[in-house]
């Protein structure tokens, strides 16, 4: 028995940020990034705010928000008494603003409170699911944070706050989005809710995701890119996801790639591994992973008469795409030698298979395969 349940409000739309309007008399704890601040975009929040409300902004957030972040968070938030949360960013901006909500309620300081999301790149998807990835610096390892108390209660998606995302940005986060769904609809946990909006994912990210990256002012690619990521993570918060992120959390913080890149780099090896189309991966492709790649590949129209072929259609269609996006292909590409990845593949591996996103990958691994993969994305 599975339980689905969708527990975000979503406003979506030219407009949507209109619906902080209808609070008043709040007292609101405000978490975003310093270049929302510094570059005057928080102004087009913040006007929508109502006189009546007093707003403390916390900006202090860095790219893959360490414990400490949280921690200084929370301290803020619990000098302002806040009753009304709202954060505002990419997935690093989210996912500290959820940890701090969470530990903060622990720690029986924060008291419970409205939690409102306000996306600002496409890709995360933080904004309707229960997921938190917290970094610990020290050991250089990402912590995912999984409950349903850090569910949002309302997400805003206004695709007016995304135009200005640099190209760069736009295709990791974009890639980012098309992992996620992917990982969704190959999941052990995957079902017919979950296909239906991982379908529509793909399909609208091989659509849309170029002309966003090549004009940022693409108001409808931008909002179909923003609804994808949106969807994807409705996808992905019924069926969890996959070795792809499982890899990524800890080669991301051990090599300092970006997460969206970082999955984009594992994506078409974990596809092989998962699909057993090459010899180093057990030549089997007759399973149910490489079934469902190979329906995807037929979704999209791709040469798709048997599943190898299928399988390999959406492998070079990735690739293509990862060509069209400039993107790095290897690990090498991304400054990571072989004494790196020599220095570091032993806990990568290790990390990979204790973290909790690999449990509903269609195929189990071990230590040897995280490594053959690492080692295929190197050169």
């Amino acid at each position: 028995m599975q339980k689905v349940s969708f527990k975000t409000d979503l406003y979506i739309g030219q407009g949507a940020t209109d619906r902080l309007l209808d609070f008043k008399d709040k007292q609101i704890f405000i978490v975003t990034d310093p270049f929302m601040v510094s570059s005057g975009m928080i102004n087009a929040i913040t006007e929508k705010i109502d006189p009546s409300n007093t707003y403390t902004i916390f900006s202090e957030i860095i790219p893959d928000p360490p414990i400490e972040n949280v921690v200084a968070g929370i301290e803020v938030l619990n000098e302002c008494d806040a009753n009304l949360m709202i954060a505002i960013g990419g997935g690093s901006a989210i996912d500290a603003a959820k940890a701090m909500k969470f530990f903060g309620q622990k720690l029986g300081t924060v008291r419970a409170m409205p939690f409102i999301v306000i996306p600002t790149t496409s890709g995360t998807g933080s904004e309707v699911t229960s997921f938190s990835v917290i970094t610990n610096k020290e050991k250089a390892i990402k912590y995912p944070l999984i409950t349903d108390a850090i569910l949002p209660d309302e997400a805003i998606l206004d695709a007016d706050l995304v135009k200005s995302v640099p190209p760069a940005i736009t295709a990791d986060t974009g890639m980012d989005v098309l992992t996620h769904a992917l990982e969704a609809y190959v999941s052990t946990k995957a079902n017919d809710y979950s296909d239906a909006m991982a379908e529509k994912v793909i399909q609208l990210v091989f659509t849309y995701l170029e002309r966003a990256y090549k004009d940022g002012n693409d108001l409808e690619a931008r909002e179909k890119m923003h609804n994808a990521s949106c969807l994807a993570g409705m996808a992905f918060n019924i069926t969890s996801l996959g070795l792809n992120h499982g890899i990524a959390h800890t080669a991301g913080a051990k090599f300092k790639i970006p997460h969206g890149r970082m999955n984009t780099l594992l994506l078409p090896h974990v596809i092989s591994y998962n699909a057993g189309i090459t010899s180093d991966f057990g030549n089997n492709p007759d399973n149910r992973a490489a079934e469902r790649y190979t329906a995807i590949a037929k979704l999209l129209k791709m040469p798709a008469s048997n599943t190898r072929l299928g399988v390999r259609s959406l492998i070079n269609a990735i690739k293509q795409l990862q060509k069209k996006l400039n993107m790095p292909t290897t690990l090498t590409e991304c400054g990571i030698s072989r004494t790196d990845l020599n220095e570091n593949i032993a806990q990568i591996a290790e990390g990979a298979l204790n973290d909790g996103c690999t449990a509903t990958n269609p195929r189990i691994p071990t230590e040897t395969d995280v490594s053959a993969i690492l080692e295929k994305m190197l050169a």
